[in-house]
């Protein structure tokens, strides 16, 4: 289970080259696991977020660097947060992951999701669809994904895809946990208590409670344990030891991104700025609304391996 996982969101540095930013991400995923952080993970786009970055800013593909990040950790799993399943075949990415399960020695976590960012999908030839055929997708591919990674052969006749005895050899090494990420009451929140292991949380802190009370009611009318489940929450955070290095640090990539006054006011307003007592606090709030981890990232100085390891140390202390 996740208790404290850590995203990488960006991958536009200041004084960084083009050819140095893979060298710049590997290092992060190492800080990160010697700082006990217990996952890495990295988002499944092909643009950079609106709220990040320009749709032109550097980008990698997930699994990809995913399984090239496998060969220089040791301890952490490696999961997307999460999946476009708009964009990936269902049985190729049981592929994917079970590659991605032997390549790490069996640290492979499956985080997936609906998709949402139309942008991407329309420049980039992805059929994107309607929201209710984006859950359709999602569904028919976890009943496909699940069973191929459990060692099974299923067969479905689906709307959206079919499949038909589908081998999936050699097995996954160890038994990949799936994860869903969002937050919704009806549709999200059904298929993580029918399907899945892990729910990461998007939203307001204040909203956790309401969704716990409705992934613990779906539990009950499908005769699922919710102690099972796993939930989580994502956390974007800007920490520095003082506020003075906090603004510091954004006023440094303010400059690579292009940032002016009215972002940087924007990123202060939606990000949990601050030093490591502000941060801390505001982790603690979240961890006691009943979630079991959280997932953290640093999208403007996490390019600074001692905030994340001021990060893991402050999460921690939280975690208790």
């Amino acid at each position: 289970m996740t208790r404290l996982g850590y995203q990488i969101p960006n991958f536009t540095y200041p004084d960084t080259q083009p050819h140095e930013i893979y060298d710049r991400v590997v290092a992060q995923a190492k800080a990160a696991e010697a700082s006990g952080y217990d996952r890495v993970m990295v988002m499944d786009h092909f643009y950079q977020l609106p709220g990040i970055g320009r749709p032109d800013e550097p980008m990698f593909e997930c699994y990809t660097m995913l399984a090239a990040l496998a060969q220089h950790t040791e301890r952490v799993r490696l999961s997307a947060l999460v999946t476009g399943n708009t964009y990936r075949n269902p049985a190729l990415l049981a592929k994917t992951l079970t590659t991605l399960d032997h390549v790490s020695h069996g640290r492979a976590t499956l985080g997936i999701g609906a998709g949402w960012f139309q942008a991407e999908h329309d420049a980039l030839g992805f059929p994107f669809g309607t929201f209710g055929e984006r859950f359709e997708k999602l569904e028919e591919a976890l009943q496909i994904i699940g069973p191929m990674l459990r060692g099974e052969r299923p067969t479905l006749d689906g709307k959206h895809y079919q499949v038909q005895d589908a081998v999936n050899s050699p097995p996954p090494v160890s038994r990949i946990p799936i994860m869903i990420g969002g937050q919704g009451e009806k549709k999200t929140l059904r298929m993580v208590a029918q399907y899945a292991d892990e729910s990461n949380l998007t939203g307001e802190v204040a909203d956790i409670p309401r969704k716990l009370e409705a992934l613990e009611r779906h539990c009950q009318r499908l005769g699922r344990d919710r102690s099972e489940i796993t939930v989580t929450k994502l956390m974007m955070i800007v920490v520095a030891p003082t506020l003075e290095e906090a603004e510091a640090d954004l006023a440094a990539i303010a400059g690579v991104k292009g940032w002016n006054d009215a972002v940087l006011e924007r990123v202060r307003e939606l990000l949990i700025f601050g030093d490591a007592d502000t941060v801390g606090e505001r982790i603690s709030e979240a961890l006691a609304k009943g979630i079991d981890g959280i997932t953290v990232d640093l999208p403007v100085n996490g390019h600074i391996l001692e905030r994340v390891a001021l990060l893991g140390e402050i999460a921690r202390k939280a975690l208790g």
